[in-house]
């Protein structure tokens, strides 16, 4: 089974709490960041949850050319920097390229490898090397066990602290879909694994020049995870879904969220009490 460990101040897994990354898909401003940072940390308080904010300072893998990206590397880390001071809780980005993890690291609490590059060797590298704990999103065309060498890649800097993200697997065209034996296998091979529920429920590339969704499924799919064995949550939090400038059909409203997250908590009490399987 998966070892447990500090993925940020305060936040562990694989103790008896259940860690929660959450916040928007992309800056979409500072002051608006900053503001929902707030009331993300207001809901962790209410619910009693380790909760790491989250958001990226660029979207380098939408769809089309046209769509928003973010503010870029420099303000987005600003952006991020102030969410940190003003709520207290740690921060979370996604890196893309090598160079860009030194910088980010200087921020960040936890460095993110995007899906589509979980095999890039440099960029895990590098991403590790800084010391820094690593979330390695599964690349949606990886099975299970072929993580546990992405994640040898990463311990291979000295750095131990690297968690793992089941989003699911492509099946056929515009769909995902999430097998939940992943949970069990990868933490068979010592890999702490959270599930990201919202980026689960995409349809990609189901709206020719973005991806698609259905939230329809985060809850059954979310209770399902946690019953089998995800070590924490992982899901995109937006202050109002329909106007965001990226993954509107997934991202979930702060009340439904935190429903979720409550609905959630009951289920790992109950898979904690338990105990580890044999």
């Amino acid at each position: 089974m998966a070892d447990g460990f500090e993925l940020a101040p305060g936040v562990a897994l694989g103790g008896g709490a259940l860690p929660v990354i959450a916040g928007p898909c992309v800056i979409e401003g500072r002051d608006w960041l900053v503001g929902f940072g707030q009331e993300l940390q207001a809901m962790s308080h209410r619910l009693g949850l380790p909760l790491i904010f989250k958001s990226s300072f660029d979207k380098a893998n939408r769809s089309s050319g046209d769509s928003f990206r973010g503010p870029g590397l420099a303000e987005g880390l600003k952006a991020l920097e102030e969410v940190k001071a003003v709520t207290g809780l740690p921060v979370l980005t996604d890196v893309h390229e090598p160079h860009q993890c030194g910088a980010a690291a200087e921020v960040c609490d936890v460095l993110q490898i995007p899906a589509f590059l979980c095999r890039q060797t440099d960029l895990v590298i590098e991403a590790a090397a800084t010391g820094r704990a690593l979330l390695v999103k599964k690349g949606q065309f990886m099975a299970p066990a072929d993580m546990a060498r992405t994640v040898d890649k990463a311990r291979a800097t000295g750095n131990a602290r690297v968690a793992v993200t089941e989003r699911g697997s492509s099946f056929g065209y515009h769909n995902l879909v999430v097998d939940m034996r992943s949970f069990r296998i990868l933490a068979e091979h010592g890999i702490a694994v959270l599930y990201d529920v919202t980026h689960s429920l995409q349809l990609p590339g189901a709206r020719e020049k973005e991806s698609g969704g259905d939230r329809r499924f985060a809850e059954p799919l979310t209770r399902a995870a946690i019953a089998a064995g995800a070590a924490g949550l992982y899901l995109e939090v937006h202050p109002d879904p329909d106007s965001a400038r990226c993954d509107r059909e997934t991202q979930l409203p702060l009340q439904r969220a935190e429903k979720l997250l409550l609905s959630a908590l009951e289920i790992h009490r109950s898979r904690a009490a338990e105990g580890p399987w044999v």
